[in-house]
């Protein structure tokens, strides 16, 4: 185990830093089409947030879990989004309880200002999803992006979103 390395400084987990690089991406290739990779190392521990496209109205993410990982219930009040299951399964839940547990090439659609979590099933190693989302983060503010289940902001990056240190698998990847 080790703690991450310097070619996984991208995966953001910090709020600010992520918008920031988010944004980036989509003023470097504004009007151009996009390839990109899902190559990714898996994590012991924590939960990485790999931005691989973008424009001011979407968002293309890869998401690293640990598995056993999970994030607290929020919503996002101007952003509709979606997770495709790459590998691993994840159960997500609303704010009455357990709605799925999904697998590889299974999804769930999220619309704006729906309350939801999920956490990695661990029986099944570390958890690679994708992740679509329109924040367009041009026109929403800090506090609009994410919120806790009584509407305050909960910044991506916080204890009470659940997130621990980062620690990579040695030699483990995804992709």
């Amino acid at each position: 185990m080790k703690l991450v390395p310097r070619e996984m400084e991208s995966a953001l987990s910090d709020s600010a830093l992520l918008r920031q690089k988010l944004t980036q991406i989509a003023t470097d290739n504004k009007g151009k089409p996009q390839a990109f990779k899902m190559r990714t190392q898996l994590l012991e521990q924590g939960r990485a947030n790999i931005p691989v496209a973008a424009t001011e109205d979407l968002t293309v993410m890869v998401k690293v879990y640990a598995s056993g990982g999970e994030n607290g219930l929020h919503a996002h009040p101007t952003e509709d989004h979606t997770f495709i299951i790459l590998q691993g399964a994840a159960t997500f839940y609303d704010q009455d309880g357990e709605m799925a547990t999904l697998h590889a090439h299974e999804g769930i659609l999220v619309p704006k200002g729906s309350l939801y979590r999920f956490h990695s099933v661990e029986t099944e190693g570390p958890l690679v999803m994708l992740r679509v989302g329109s924040p367009n983060y041009a026109l929403q503010g800090k506090a609009s992006s994410r919120v806790g289940p009584t509407g305050e902001y909960m910044q991506g990056d916080s204890k009470e979103n659940k997130t621990v240190e980062m620690k990579v698998l040695e030699d483990a990847y995804f992709g």
